[in-house]
């Protein structure tokens, strides 16, 4: 008999995703916090799409009893290069040929809720109903599921999105409630969405550059995933990686003026320079021009900014982590993938340490971020 037979009476954790980002983060943590005795609850990952490879990969999770991450990178300095195994994962199932299967354990075992669906993954079509099974967008499925749960047991649930989204807890949760009240479903059951069930607000970070095939991953030993206390909140699993916070303001300045507008900055630089013999961030790293360029614009116009912010987070310290990980001498990070959208990236990345600085900071002298700005038509 196999799994999808038989209802297994033991807590889940429920993933939409089957992402090698998904194995080497939230998977790899659970998988840790199990082996230590941390926590009691394994992952039932649900693929959502059709595509070959999500099938290859759900038909791997529901064979293997655990699969391998290779991480490889720098931290503190140290060379990092090892392998481990995770067995976080309990069994898969797809949400287009298992859908019954799926809610009779939303409902039943189901005690979290996680996702990180792809870059669209928000998006609601005007053509899935009440009646669709299932519906194609997930902010649709989870609502079926959730109005499934409250007419079963009433029995709130966690949800920690970790899409790459701005207080994606909230943003889901307001899409839900809006298609909730699109499809007319009661006051009773809307109430309970808005004041019962717990959405989260999170931040994740890791790069993961590389899949192991048929399942498994390559991943930096930088991890991270930021989660906005909330009254009521139980974690899934506890990890040194998991970080509990008051807000995710303050991270997110971080991770947007030091790691992500790094990134750009120096792909900004490169496009000028057209050298052909750098091609990897790595490579720019180690070129003196566009290092030195990037320190200089780091220490003068973005660190005393967030220094002004009071942000409550070492700037040095995550600069430093930010060093390590363009210099992962494993790590394949072309520039010109980086490239991809390259203007708005920069509106995106590096207009708003701009704006702050001539808010906080107006007697900063800001010549690298109005250079920048000016050969890109933001200013």
């Amino acid at each position: 008999m196999t799994l999808k037979q038989n209802i297994i009476q033991d807590p889940l954790i429920l993933q939409f995703g089957t992402s090698r980002f998904l194995q080497a983060h939230v998977d790899y943590f659970v998988g840790k916090s199990l082996s230590e005795n941390k926590s009691n609850t394994p992952i039932l990952v649900i693929q959502t799409s059709n595509s070959v490879t999500g099938k290859q990969r759900v038909r791997a999770m529901n064979n293997m009893s655990s699969y391998p991450i290779k991480i490889q990178g720098i931290s503190k300095g140290k060379l990092i290069d090892h392998e481990e195994e995770v067995s976080s994962i309990k069994f898969a199932l797809n949400a287009n040929d298992d859908w019954q299967l799926i809610i009779d354990y939303f409902c039943k075992n189901v005690t979290h809720l996680v996702s990180n669906t792809a870059d669209q993954g928000y998006q609601t079509f005007s053509d899935d109903s009440v009646n669709s099974y299932p519906p194609k967008s997930f902010p649709a499925k989870l609502l079926q599921l959730l109005f499934a749960r409250y007419q079963y047991n009433e029995l709130p649930i966690t949800l920690m999105p970790c899409e790459l989204i701005a207080n994606n807890g909230s943003v889901l949760k307001g899409l839900v409630i809006c298609l909730a009240k699109d499809w007319q479903f009661d006051s009773q059951f809307i109430n309970w969405l808005e004041t019962k069930c717990i959405w989260i607000n999170s931040l994740v970070d890791r790069i993961v550059s590389q899949s192991i095939e048929p399942l498994g991953a390559v991943a930096e030993p930088y991890a991270l995933w930021a989660i906005e206390k909330q009254e009521g909140l139980i974690l899934p699993c506890h990890h040194e990686a998991i970080q509990l916070v008051d807000d995710l303001a303050s991270i997110e300045w971080l991770k947007l003026s030091l790691l992500n507008l790094s990134h750009t900055y120096l792909v900004d630089l490169w496009l000028q320079q057209k050298a052909s013999n750098i091609l990897t961030v790595q490579h720019a790293m180690e070129d003196e021009f566009l290092r030195n360029s990037l320190e200089t614009l780091l220490a003068q116009e973005v660190v005393p900014v967030l220094e002004s912010m009071s942000l409550g987070h070492s700037i040095q310290e995550y600069l430093s982590l930010v060093r390590d990980r363009f210099l992962n001498p494993f790590l394949n990070h072309q520039l010109s993938d980086i490239a991809g959208n390259h203007q708005t990236k920069v509106e995106r990345r590096i207009l708003p340490i701009y704006l702050k600085a001539l808010e906080l900071k107006p007697e900063l002298n800001l010549v690298g971020l109005k250079a920048c700005l000016s050969r890109n038509n933001l200013l």
